[in-house]
């Protein structure tokens, strides 16, 4: 068993490439840098889900969507299936959690010692509403996703995460006097929606001063059919009051990276001042992207890199330096934890430990899965990923082919494109050996028309949940 502690911050919604060691050009992150420049910093990292909660169950259990059953943000994690978190119970491994979770309730055994402050679905259930997927039987929620009011100012999550940051300091610097390792998990909202930032960080990104996205219909860019039915059900940037308004978004969720970033920076600095920086295993990262207006779509919810890439950064002893190019998911950070601890996990040769991709020689085809059965999807979704490969499959809708070594952002779909017919034949019968993606599509569907059942049938389902931003709680 590793001696020392192992510290994990997870953010909400933070795209994969938006930090200055990723290389981007604008947005300030020196705090992530700073432990990027102590540690390992995967760049090909990626999330099983682009949507909270079925993303979070699948981090907390390590096993795929269509094997936790966990299809959207109406069945979050009860603690029924075995999780990390377990496993370390299971040894006596201290665990506690600070901060969002998304999980069911805070009385659910779902794997730690004591959980400071969650931050849980709706009620225990969560947004049933959107668990209504059939094209003709959806409804638009008459809230903006992205809030009433984008912004400088302050906001009940910018309040939560201060006090979530506080709470950790605090938690740091009472654990230096513990005389066994640790695990603790802590839970960050930004830059999740709604978009309002603490006026100095709002500051830092001048209202038209972000470069436009590079892809968008107005510019003459055609959303595929899966999204644009997606995107029907919400039309997020449509909602924008004017041009203005839609200025501010960019600056304020490039804000709200900045000031995640200094909310990370606190932790550090509790870690350095108690003396337990060289003796802590720290992992960021997010549960998935967000599209910051990319083909005209805001938040997450669909496979492109903006939505389901993202960080994460691994620093601690015994760690090296640099960058590891072996795609990774938070599956594999998932069994990481309990193997630092030297404790038996429910692995499979599929996931690995992030200290052994780090060890072992690079491997640039190593598959990745991700997958989407969630709010506004009229049909599954898979993302398919090996080497410079991407298939984003849809259930009765037409594949996408990417060749992310020449087209990074996905300018140009070559599914069509009969020089690539093999590949993507030989990427769709890869994806088939893991899944059967319309069995899997029927199961989601029949799951989640149980739930609805389950709660009253589709009138009264459309009332639970919160239309866009899960409320924290009081702190």
């Amino acid at each position: 068993m590793s001696q020392s502690n192992f510290l994990v911050i997870m953010s909400d919604e933070h795209q994969g490439r938006a930090m200055g060691c990723a290389g981007h050009d604008f947005v300030k992150t020196p705090n992530l840098d700073r432990l990027a420049a102590r540690g390992t910093r995967f760049s090909e990292a990626y999330t099983p889900c682009p949507i909270c909660v079925p993303a979070r169950a699948s981090f907390a259990t390590g096993k795929h969507v269509h094997e936790t059953r966990l299809w959207d943000n109406a069945m979050p994690y009860t603690g029924q299936l075995p999780g990390w978190g377990h496993a370390l119970q299971d040894n006596s491994i201290p665990v506690e959690s600070i901060g969002k979770l998304h999980y069911r309730s805070q009385e659910d055994p779902a794997g730690f010692d004591v959980e400071h402050i969650p931050m849980m679905v709706v009620g225990g259930v969560g947004m049933v509403w959107a668990s209504i997927r059939k094209e003709d039987e959806r409804i638009t929620p008459n809230a903006r996703m992205l809030g009433g009011y984008i912004g400088p100012g302050e906001s009940k999550y910018t309040e939560y995460d201060a006090a979530v940051t506080e709470r950790t300091v605090e938690w740091i610097k009472q654990a230096a006097n513990r005389d066994t390792p640790w695990c603790l998990y802590v839970g960050l909202v930004a830059p999740h929606f709604p978009l309002i930032v603490p006026e100095e960080y709002y500051e830092m990104y001048p209202e038209g001063s972000i470069p436009e996205p590079e892809l968008h219909p107005k510019t003459g860019y055609e959303r595929h059919p899966w999204v644009e039915k997606q995107n029907g059900n919400f039309n997020s940037e449509d909602q924008f009051v004017d041009a203005t308004e839609r200025k501010r978004a960019f600056s304020a969720y490039y804000g709200l990276v900045t000031w995640l970033d200094q909310n990370i920076g606190l932790i550090m600095d509790a870690l350095d001042a108690s003396g337990q920086t060289e003796n802590t295993t720290v992992v960021y990262t997010s549960d998935h992207g967000d599209n910051v207006g990319e083909r005209g779509l805001w938040g997450k919810s669909n496979l492109y890199q903006e939505s389901v890439h993202i960080p994460m950064i691994m620093a601690g002893p015994d760690v090296p330096v640099g960058e590891c190019k072996t795609p990774v998911s938070l599956l594999d950070l998932a069994h990481t934890i309990p193997d630092h601890f030297g404790v038996a996990f429910d692995g499979r040769a599929s996931h690995q430990p992030l200290h052994d991709v780090i060890a072992a020689v690079e491997q640039p085809d190593r598959p990745i899965l991700s997958q989407y059965h969630a709010a506004g999807a009229v049909s599954g979704a898979y993302m398919y990923k090996k080497g410079r490969w991407k298939l984003n499959y849809y259930v009765d809708f037409p594949p996408e082919l990417f060749d992310l070594q020449n087209d990074p952002k996905e300018h140009f779909d070559l599914a069509n494109d009969p020089e690539y017919a093999d590949t993507l034949a030989s990427l769709e019968a890869e994806l088939r050996a893991i899944l059967d993606p319309e069995s899997v599509d029927r199961i989601a569907f029949a799951d989640q028309a149980d739930l609805i059942a389950f709660h009253g049938g589709r009138d009264a389902a459309l009332a639970l949940g919160a239309p866009g931003a899960t409320p924290p709680p009081k702190v």
